[in-house]
């Protein structure tokens, strides 16, 4: 076969039927035609091409080329098939040429002209458009990070594996969650967590058979697909062995990170007999190790159904608890010591049940994290602060503080830090705010101090490290962190008085913080013993706790006697017994 090139189409002889004719229409329809940006052939019944335009000469030299002649013969036989059935067709041809790919969109058609047969194709140059479509189809069923397959996959399989079933098949649904996920990419940064992932998919990757899929389906979340599988023994030697490969430590850029895993399980049929009953399944198993402790896994069972739909009724009581405005604040005293004075008050967020009855926080605070409804419960008291600023003065005093509770999560989101401050400086009244936080909010230190904390240094509000002791806290820590005040978790306090070790431990706590200028404040103080030993034993000057008074309502303190200056000034010469008793009594309460 001869390839044709631009100087074949300078005789006429090429042109079928052209006896010599040089007619300007012919000149012009044979420039027109060279010229096609799409490719243009004319072949005989034997495969023979009679005419061959620039833009198809250049397809077919593409293809000599790229060391596939196989390519152009089977042109060939695709024209003598068309000759021999009659019929058009429209195929996708592909040519290789090296590093390059190129996809032609071509048309046979044969034809009869001057009582010859034929065939005319036309190929258009879609290489683009494939390209374009192919990544579109990626982006679709491919997660872009981790080159995993999507949740559409791993759906679409297990559907096709119940719609196939003989009744024997049995398979597995497991439910992955990377654990400390946002720390450590709060702490590494974005980058390393991103790559975090991705070695973390290839170490799970390795157990995985031909017929197993894993697929992320978002963030650190990750389904597997088990299939097939002889029970549940199985699917437990499995998951011994992914976490053991998880137990080493990833090394990214020159960090040392240790990331477990939490994984939920469901079985088919036991546990559903559809992709969605059994993904949520899994979803509620890996729940479970969650909230037991996390970094090992659990079978779905019935009883964690039961769990779920009662976490469910709270999730629903509580969006409805802020619609109907039922949540409230109450106000807890930090108090001098020394003299019995008010220093500043703690807003504690409260929820009346459908009955009038006050619920603690420990009942819904976690599950508002949980949901992203915390940021509008913080907003709800700071609005209650606002509306009960006159009552807070004539009860506490004009100069208390105002300590607010904000989750570490919360501390970490710039956009709800940025419009809470706002709120803030918007009271008229931002420099007698203090922001609580507990230590785990300063995890990713550079991101809090760099970018958060100016933002509310530069309203005048003071920042409080509540809880240190019960969670990341290390003494080493504190000098990375910027903040005016440091409370000292209840499990140090409770009967500090009989504990060397506590003791030793508050001591340092208490060196540090007032080598670092922070003010330290004991909390959970509920005996006269714990109080005498922070007043003989240290220099730690305030405290709080149900030794100096409970919580107190909004209504409770439109009843409740305001304490002037002339009753603090009497309390702070009363022994401390006495100080606590009418204090109580001040708020409103009894032991």
């Amino acid at each position: 076969m001869q390839i044709l090139t631009k100087n074949d189409f300078q005789s006429d002889a090429r042109m079928p039927g052209n006896e010599g004719n040089s007619s300007d229409e012919l000149r012009i329809l044979r420039d027109l035609l060279r010229l096609l940006p799409s490719g243009v052939t004319v072949q005989d019944e034997r495969g023979e091409f009679l005419m061959v335009n620039e833009a198809a000469a250049a397809q077919m030299q593409l293809a000599a080329n790229s060391g596939q002649p196989s390519q152009i013969d089977n042109r060939h036989e695709t024209c003598l098939e068309l000759l021999r059935n009659g019929e058009p067709v429209v195929l996708e041809e592909a040519v290789t040429c090296g590093a390059s790919k190129h996809v032609y969109l071509t048309s046979h058609r044969p034809v009869q002209i001057a009582g010859r047969n034929l065939v005319i194709s036309a190929s258009a140059d879609i290489t683009e458009q494939k390209a374009f479509e192919d990544q579109l189809f990626r982006s679709a069923y491919y997660d872009e990070l981790t080159g995993l397959p999507t949740r559409r996959v791993i759906e679409h399989r297990v559907n096709s594996l119940i719609n196939h079933d003989d009744a024997q098949g049995q398979f597995a649904l497991a439910f992955l969650d990377l654990d400390n996920f946002k720390h450590i990419n709060d702490y590494y940064g974005h980058t390393i967590g991103d790559a975090l992932l991705v070695e973390f998919s290839k170490r799970l990757g390795l157990s995985l058979r031909e017929t197993d899929i894993l697929s992320r389906i978002s963030g650190d979340e990750f389904l597997l697909l088990l299939n097939p599988i002889g029970g549940d023994h199985e699917v437990i030697e499995f998951i011994r062995t992914v976490q053991g490969r998880l137990k080493a430590p990833f090394f990214i850029e020159e960090s040392e990170i240790f990331a477990s895993t939490s994984i939920g399980v469901s079985l088919y049929p036991q546990h559903g007999r559809s992709y969605e009953a059994l993904r949520q399944n899994a979803d509620i198993a890996m729940y479970r190790v969650k909230n037991l402790g996390k970094g090992s896994a659990a079978f779905f069972d019935a009883s964690m159904e039961r769990e779920a739909l009662a976490r469910m009724k709270v999730e629903q009581s509580l969006r409805l608890a802020i619609l109907e405005k039922r949540f409230c604040c109450a106000f807890q005293a930090k108090v001098d010591i020394r003299t019995q004075e008010v220093k500043g008050i703690e807003a504690l967020v409260r929820l009346r049940d459908g009955d009038g009855v006050i619920q603690a926080p420990g009942t819904f605070i976690n599950l508002a994290v949980e949901l992203g409804l915390i940021d509008e419960l913080t907003h709800v008291v700071l609005a209650d602060i606002v509306k009960s600023i006159d009552l807070i003065n004539e009860t506490f005093g004009p100069n208390a503080t105002i300590s607010i509770n904000v989750a570490a999560r919360q501390a970490g989101n710039l956009e709800f830090m940025r419009s809470f401050a706002r709120a803030i400086e918007e009271t008229g009244f931002p420099r007698r705010f203090m922001i609580e936080v507990t230590e785990d909010a300063f995890v990713a230190k550079s991101h809090f101090q760099d970018h958060i904390l100016p933002i509310l240094r530069k309203i005048g509000v003071g920042i409080s490290i509540d809880d240190f002791g019960s969670g990341y806290s290390s003494l080493s820590a504190l000098a990375d962190i910027t903040a005016d005040e440091i409370k000292i978790d209840r499990s140090f306090i409770t009967d500090i008085h009989k504990r060397p070790r506590s003791q030793g431990i508050l001591r340092a706590i208490e060196s540090l913080s007032e080598a670092l200028g922070m003010t330290v404040i004991a909390e959970g103080i509920e005996s006269h013993e714990e109080l005498a030993y922070l007043q003989a034993a240290t220099k730690i000057r305030y405290a709080q706790g149900y030794y100096f008074a409970k919580p107190i309502f909004l209504e409770d303190m439109k009843s409740a006697p305001p304490l002037t200056s002339e009753s603090r000034a009497s309390m702070a010469a009363r022994p401390a017994q006495e100080t606590r008793v009418a204090y109580s009594r001040a708020s409103g309460y009894r032991r």
